[in-house]
């Protein structure tokens, strides 16, 4: 009797590959966007979460626009070609996605880093923090 692993037949090998090739467009991670910081980014960072939360530890270098609060007035201070990644507080809230769908809506280049703060803090990266 099959687990329920494989009860359902993995995908082929060309469908796989397409997949998960395609993840790399939509997401990056922690350990990327900290190595890209580290060496001068080429994208903006947002942390769509509060700016409660944002005071209380973010990303050094991230800068807070709710999700809700992004639209074309305030997305013109940048080019229709700068790249946006976007994080929340983890893989339990989905602020990052909605916040890359509105970028999206909007036409702009968008990633999410997976993980957010959960996963930035399971690298053993440090966050800034507005209260120190």
């Amino acid at each position: 009797m099959p687990s329920a692993v494989t009860a359902v037949a993995p995908a082929p090998s060309d469908l796989a590959k397409e997949h998960f090739a395609a993840e790399f467009a939509f997401e990056t991670d922690c350990w990327d966007v900290h190595d890209a910081l580290s060496k001068g980014a080429d994208f903006v960072l947002l942390d769509v979460r509060s700016p409660a939360l944002f005071a209380q530890g973010h990303v050094a270098g991230a800068i807070n626009l709710p999700h809700g609060k992004i639209v074309a007035s305030r997305m013109a201070q940048w080019s229709d070609e700068t790249v946006f990644v976007t994080y929340c507080a983890g893989p339990h809230c989905n602020g990052a996605a909605r916040g890359a769908l509105r970028l999206a809506e909007l036409g702009r280049p968008v990633k999410i880093m997976t993980g957010g703060i959960t996963g930035w803090l399971d690298e053993g990266f440090s966050l800034q923090s507005e209260q120190s």
